[in-house]
């Protein structure tokens, strides 16, 4: 085979390989179009509790680390300010609006270490489960940067109601 050849094949399998990662993602968002994205503003009451810069990892099925949800706003690694009010976990990426998961629905904040697009040293990650509708928990995995990841999920527990269970 010549050079232009293998050139040609090797284009023509990359853009294969992109046509099928393209339909599954777009079957992933078909999929994934009844779970509401919590954009929402905090209360004007809210009092700050803390706030940690951090990576906002991914959003997945509740104790399924590796099955991402295509939530608009929530799809994609990013950067984020995870702000923790007396009303709940407040998360700010760029170039998305605020996204709020309200203290009513936070069923745990515990620590991980593997999420579907990242892997850490043991305990590396916080992951918030929270009802995203009534019937539906999902976790929501974040990385503080500037804080261990013990102390983000102490900051959220104390907002979590005494009994809840995922």
């Amino acid at each position: 085979m010549s050079r232009e050849g293998a050139l040609l094949l090797m284009i023509g399998v990359a853009v294969v390989l992109l046509g099928v990662l393209t339909w599954a993602w777009m079957r992933r968002v078909r999929r994934d179009a009844g779970l509401p994205a919590p954009v929402g503003e905090l209360p004007s009451g809210a009092r700050e509790l803390a706030r940690f810069p951090g990576l906002y990892v991914a959003t997945t099925r509740h104790d399924q680390p590796l099955e991402r949800l295509a939530i608009r706003g929530l799809g994609f690694r990013s950067r984020a300010e995870i702000i923790v009010t007396d009303a709940g976990v407040a998360l700010d990426l760029p170039g998305q609006p605020r996204m709020l998961l309200p203290a009513g629905r936070l069923v745990d904040a515990a620590l991980a270490t593997v999420a579907i697009d990242r892997v850490v040293e043991r305990d590396g990650l916080v992951r918030v489960s929270w009802r995203i509708d009534d019937d539906t928990v999902v976790d929501t995995f974040l990385r503080p940067q500037d804080a261990s990841a013990r102390s983000l999920a102490d900051a959220i527990r104390p907002l979590l109601p005494t009994g809840s269970d995922a």
